[in-house]
């Protein structure tokens, strides 16, 4: 044999212990249980011992020979003790008379193991690898994502699948529960509901969960574990406590035979002995005085009384069972016992009679004529017929057969209360004659029937009628008589006694059982339904006797003894005998069980009085396998409150390492099973839900998940117990309960206390649901002094947050153990330090995230303690933040993602939000955020200055690809909704620039970096309002003074380039004035964003003011570079019109051309003089309106400059004609002028100008006097003008 585990040595001394508490002094296994010494030789030694003159054996070969002989007997006493307690069991399942199996307990889920979770895993890795065949969208991708991350891959997880507390159902519902959060955020979409999309998800969740199993390949037949749940038969049941109590299919095969656990009726009786014995022993108890230790004195003699109430309780469930009724008139008799009245309290006071009409029985029999033989008197074609009839009932007749062939084979079924009917069968012939009435009878048979009567056919001779010639007519027939279910046994006995058989005589007895408790012998006479005597049997005891030698007839006797009457009976054989004892034993309930002195004799020749089972044919067979003890040994003998404590806590184990999810709740059958076995064998309630609470809180404490609501629904009963409430309607505490129930609820408390310190990693994800807020109510409950007294809740709080400060290091020294921080932060680098730091801070605002998420609703009591929590949790984490932070070098930025992260996860937290843990990191990321506004305002004040210097003005378009090249100040790198700088981002307001020119680097640069740092300290959500105004007030008084800047300097600028130009109509605006022109459209357009300001009414009007100035400026500079613009455009009108001035009338140069113009005509075509110089002016101004309106972004400063122009246009002529009224125009001014005015009225129309300035007093004037200037030529000179008129201008080309 295999030397034994220690885990199993201890679970040997348990055993041990269970079993010195299980075997009283008082009985118990007999002596003889125990393993017998080993047999020794005639010399005087143990068989096997060494030999003489051998060497002796070493004292560790001796100790370890003693250890092992010692480990031998300890599993032999177990396992009599294990066979001794599956018999009580047995009999429970066999017989139950107490309980049922509930119906209306929640239905247990199949647990995960640690093989299928690692199959889910793996399952849903394939599912996101893209390795199944399921169609999935990106928002259902991204959750399977999240719930693999956070929740399949968590050893919290884990952990609670190791320990049996999963189920797929939990796992789904965490799914479940992530998945809404999701939908619930998505935008709504037509024609489909979020609940069709949770449906859909779920599904596809179930199609993920169960990967590729055939579903439709089921076992055929479930195991036992997978049926537990269900309600189970007595077949299941004793399997089922076989594999709980290791008991072989042989052993229980033996002691199913032993014990007759089929048979009703015996287990009736067995029942009915065990009560009595416990109203003995209860007899016995009050008058020795011997009592537990209870807490008062006063106690006892009601604990005298609660045993009497208890067996009263079982005597009436037993009473209450319907015995098996014998026909539809049977009635169950509810009558009270005799013997032990002072004890039950069933009924009236006065003992209620039978009556004869209280045993009346029904029987049905079944007449089977089969033939008739010896037929002669009959011709062979004559008809004949049989009829038969129960005296005092219907007659029914066979069909008709030939008499050359009597032969039927038919059946006759009647119904009687006659236990000895009188059967009457006759045999008839058709009559042939004329006057005959009745048909003549051949013969007939009368027979007496009983329940015991053989029922294979027989023949039978008939009675012929005188001078018939049948003398030899037999009949072949069968008579059937049953036996109604509450007939026990009958038979002829000879009986004599003193108050009814007072002779004696042979008589017809029946033995029938009213009700569960009421028996009695009747005796019959033939055709009567009602007894001649009968005799009750309550109180009797029935035993074997010695043959009586005054009396004559019968050869073995037996009686029926009572105080103050006997009756003895006596039969012809030994084995009848043998029967009617045994029924009468059993309808007595006595505890004695008669032997046949030759049996005795037999099985003791020694003499002595030997107790054994009451069926000689399991009698043998039990004592050949050594099973006679286990079932002849006297329950009440035992102490069934150390054997419920075995029993219960086997139960659990096998219950919890069972197939389900169970959290400590016992099977509908096991509850059944337990619940029989404590009614029956006075288990105390409150001792039942101690040894419960124990076992469940050493489970629990060695990593069992335990409902909490179990716990508190056992405690409370142990607690209302034992403070006198009576749950159970006993009102005795023993000394023994009440300490063990202040010792468990110490053990509680601890244990509550410790899974509320671990919440986390007790109840992961919330799970089981419901769980942590239960053990928080338990925890209150077990906190109060007694079942009245409310606890105070300031003392229940005051635990709660003891528990939640265990918690906050519990988890926090976990997370570090997990982020592996220890290891780094001490030898890192401050760059390793911080990216460790961060990546712990997210782990922390995830816990945080996750506690509020699962665990927030069973704190709803105290959300503050919650907070507390959360705040120490944070307190642990600064001192690891502060560290790396202290680490870092002067102006470092990069911590501030650390700020964003944190400060995300806690401002809209109510609690948390500007807590303690909040308001420390606002204060070391202060200074830090002043000092980066401060550095970023020099380096943008720096940029600004610098940049104009040497800027060229060339639009963003053509150097958007240098712009990463520029020399940038350094700003942080902040991933979370940023810009990336140095590395050019493009802000969101300049997605157009890549379709068109704007402004130049150095503007875009600043009103970059003004934006960016506007939405880095916008993205910062500042939690504290008035610094964050602050921040935002100071952002936009800075924008406000940098864009003032970088204005006045274009403005500079811009006019500095501009008086570079030339004034000569080859004059081509530079894209670089257009570029300033477009600094300054962006620039206000940029103050509407970066220089407005969020605030109340009060402060907006005052930053209004200060607002506008800014606005007056870029609108006053724009201004002011138009008038330049135009001033430079005019300015080359001016220079045309000088050169006109050249034939003006009466000048030398005027008379000089004209006179070489007329004389080169005759020889050759001349040029026509001015033509050059209006188109020369004409392509400039057209070239510059399409430069102007390519290049300037904004329309209304574009219409205004146009305006401008032309009006000023207008006025230069108007003056330049004005000084020249007096003078008539020479005809190449004229010619000039008209194209000039036509076409600029025309272009300047085309670029939108509007009637009203097109039309203006100075347009008018100049026209009037073109107009007349061309009618004065025409009459001088018509062909001077070559078709170039004031009319006809509109019809002209391009």
């Amino acid at each position: 044999m295999l030397d034994p585990s220690s885990s199993e040595e201890e679970s040997d001394e348990v055993l041990e212990e269970e079993r010195r508490d299980v075997l009283v002094a008082a009985g118990g296994v007999s002596p003889r249980s125990l393993p017998p010494p080993p047999p020794r030789d005639p010399r005087g030694r143990e068989a096997g011992g060494p030999r003489a003159g051998s060497p002796s054996p070493s004292p560790s070969v001796l100790s370890e020979g003693r250890d092992e002989q010692e480990r031998l007997q300890r599993e032999e006493r177990e396992k009599r003790l294990r066979l001794q307690l599956y018999v009580f069991i047995a009999r429970c399942i066999a017989h139950p008379f107490n309980a049922k199996q509930p119906t209306d307990m929640a239905r247990r889920q199949q647990k995960l193991n640690k093989q299928q979770l690692q199959i889910l895993r793996e399952r849903f890795q394939a599912f996101l690898n893209g390795e199944t065949q399921i169609v999935a969208d990106e928002a259902f991708c991204n959750a399977v994502r999240s719930y693999y991350e956070v929740f399949l891959k968590s050893d919290r997880v884990a952990r609670m699948v190791h320990s049996g507390g999963c189920s797929a159902n939990d796992f789904r519902d965490v799914f479940k529960k992530n998945i809404e959060k999701r939908v619930r955020s998505l935008p709504e979409i037509d024609g489909l509901s979020k609940e069709t999309v949770l449906s859909s998800w779920l599904a596809k969740y179930d199609a993920i969960y169960r990967g590729e199993e055939d579903l439709c390949k089921q076992p055929n037949r479930m195991a036992l574990s997978a049926v537990s749940e269900l309600i189970l038969s007595k077949e299941q049941l004793y399997e089922m406590f076989q594999q709980i109590l290791g008991i072989k299919k042989l052993e229980h095969q033996l002691i199913y035979n032993a014990c007759q656990l089929d048979n009703g009726d015996e287990q009736a009786a067995q029942i009915r002995r065990e009560l009595d014995g416990r109203l003995q022993l209860a007899e016995q108890m009050a008058r020795e005085r011997k009592f537990p230790k209870f807490v008062t004195r006063e106690m006892e003699n009601m604990y005298i009384e609660e045993l009497r109430s208890s067996v009263n309780l079982l005597m009436a469930n037993l009473e209450s069972l319907p015995v098996s009724k014998g026909g539809p008139e049977f009635k169950l008799q509810k009558l009270k016992r005799s013997q032990n009245s002072a004890f039950l309290d069933i009924g009236d006071e006065n003992e209620v009679q039978l009556s004869k009409s209280d045993v009346v029985l029904s029987f049905t029999l079944e007449i089977v004529i089969m033939e008739v033989q010896g037929l002669k008197s009959v011709a062979p074609n004559r008809i004949v017929y049989c009829t038969m009839e129960v005296e005092g009932g219907e007659k029914l007749q066979t069909d008709q057969a030939e008499a050359s062939r009597p032969q039927w084979g038919t059946q006759g079924d009647f119904t009687t209360t006659h236990p000895r009917p009188v059967v009457k069968v006759k045999l008839f012939t058709e009559s042939t004659g004329v006057l005959a009435l009745e048909d003549k009878e051949l013969g007939r048979v009368v027979l007496y029937p009983t329940s015991n009567s053989p029922k294979s056919p027989d023949l039978h001779k008939m009675i012929v009628p005188k001078n018939s010639q049948d003398s030899d007519l037999k009949i072949k027939l069968a008579v059937r008589m049953d036996k109604p279910p509450h007939m026990k046994h009958c038979g002829y006995l000879y009986a004599l006694g003193q108050k009814v058989w007072k002779r004696w005589k042979k008589r017809y007895f029946v033995l029938v059982q009213v009700s569960q408790y009421t028996f009695a012998m009747c005796s019959y006479r033939e055709k009567k339904s009602e007894p001649q005597e009968l005799m009750q049997l309550e109180g009797y005891t029935v035993d074997y006797t010695a043959p009586h030698t005054g009396l004559q007839g019968g050869r073995v006797f037996f009686n029926a003894v009572k105080e103050g009457d006997t009756v003895i009976f006596a039969s012809d054989d030994e084995q009848d005998r043998i029967l009617w004892v045994q029924a009468m034993y059993r309808a007595t309930g006595q505890s004695y069980k008669p032997i046949p002195a030759s049996q005795a004799q037999k099985m003791n020749p020694k003499g002595g009085n030997v107790n054994t089972d009451i069926s000689p044919l399991y009698t043998d067979r039990g004592q050949k396998h050594g099973m006679d003890e286990f079932i002849s040994a006297n329950p009440c003998k035992f102490d069934h409150a150390s054997l419920f404590r075995l029993l219960q806590r086997q139960t659990l184990d096998h219950r919890l390492n069972d197939s389900y999810s169970c959290l400590g709740w016992f099977s509908p059958g096991q509850v059944f099973v337990l619940d029989e076995y404590c009614a029956r064998y006075g288990v105390r309630g409150c001792h039942r839900h101690l040894c419960y609470l124990n076992e469940l809180i050493e489970h629990s404490e060695n990593g069992s998940v335990i409902d909490p609501t179990l716990l508190h629904y056992s405690f409370a009963f142990c607690a209302s117990h034992v403070h006198g409430n009576r749950p159970d309607g006993i009102g005795t505490v023993s000394v023994e309960e009440k300490e063990r129930f202040e010792e468990i609820k110490d053990r509680l408390s601890s244990l509550l206390e410790n899974q509320i310190s671990h919440f986390r990693y007790c109840f992961p994800f919330g799970r089981p649901e419901g769980a942590l807020k239960a053990t928080l109510s338990l925890l209150e409950r077990v906190l109060m002094k007694d079942i009245a007294t409310p606890i105070p809740a300031e003392e229940v709080k005051k635990v709660v947050r003891k528990c939640l400060e265990k918690a906050a290091l519990i988890n926090y020294t976990r997370l570090t153990e997990y982020a592996k921080i220890e290891e780094t932060m001490n030898q890192a680098t401050p760059a390793r330090k911080l990216e460790e730091v961060l990546h712990l801070a997210e782990l922390c605002i995830e816990v945080l995230q996750q506690n509020e998420e699962h665990h927030s609703e069973a704190f709803a009591w105290w959300p503050e303690l919650l907070a507390e929590h959360a705040e120490k949790f944070l307190s642990l984490y600064s001192v690891d933040m502060d560290s790396a932070l202290e680490a870092q070098p002067q102006d470092s930025w990069d911590s501030f993602p650390l700020f964003q992260l944190l400060n995300n996860g806690l401002r809209n937290d109510t609690f948390l939000c500007n807590g303690k843990f909040h308001k420390h990191l606002q204060e070391i990321f202060v200074p830090m955020v002043i000092r980066y506004i401060d550095l970023m305002e020099s380096s943008i004040a720096q940029s600004i200055h610098r940049g104009l210097e040497q800027e060229s003005w060339q639009p963003v378009k053509s150097i958007t690809n240098s712009l990463p090249n520029v020399a940038l100040p350094k700003v942080p790198s902040l991933p979370l909704n940023l810009p990336q700088i140095p590395s050019f981002t493009t802000p969101t307001w300049m997605t157009s620039l890549y379709d068109s020119t704007n402004g130049s680097a150095t503007s875009e640069d600043l009103f970059w970096k003004l934006d960016a740092l506007q939405m880095f300290v916008f993205d910062l959500h500042w939690p504290e309002p008035e610094f964050a105004h602050h921040l935002e007030q100071r952002l936009k008084l800075m924008a406000t003074d940098m864009i003032e800047a970088c204005v006045k300097r274009t403005r500079i600028a811009f006019e500095v380039k501009l008086q570079k130009t030339n004034k000569t109509t080859d004059l081509r605006i530079p894209s670089s004035l257009c570029t300033m022109f477009n600094v300054l459209v962006d620039a206000k357009k940029q103050t509407a964003k970066l220089c407005i300001l969020d605030g109340g009414q009060e402060f907006a009007s005052q930053w209004q003011q200060y607002h506008s100035k800014i606005d007056d400026l870029i609108e006053e500079t724009v201004k002011e570079i138009i008038s330049l613009l135009v001033s430079k455009v005019v300015s080359v009108l001016e220079g045309v019109l000088s050169k006109l001035s050249r034939y003006d009338e009466g000048t030398f140069f005027s008379s000089l051309v004209s006179f070489t113009v007329k004389a080169a005509a005759k020889y050759v075509d001349v040029p026509k003089p001015g033509m050059d110089l209006a188109d020369t002016y004409i392509m400039f101004v057209r070239q510059n309106q399409d430069i102007l309106r390519e290049k300037v972004n904004e329309e209304m400063y574009i219409e205004k400059l146009f305006d401008q122009w032309y009006s000023s246009s207008m006025k230069v002529i108007c003056m330049w004609l004005a000084d020249r009224l007096d003078l008539q125009l020479h005809i190449y001014q004229l010619k000039t002028l008209i194209k000039i005015v036509k076409k600029t009225y025309r272009d300047f129309r085309l670029q939108g100008v509007l009637e009203g300035t097109l039309n203006s007093k100075t347009y008018d004037t100049v026209h009037s006097r073109l107009t007349v200037e061309e009618a004065t030529v025409t009459v001088t000179d018509a062909g001077g003008l070559q078709g170039i008129t004031m009319k006809d201008s509109d019809e002209e080309e391009g």
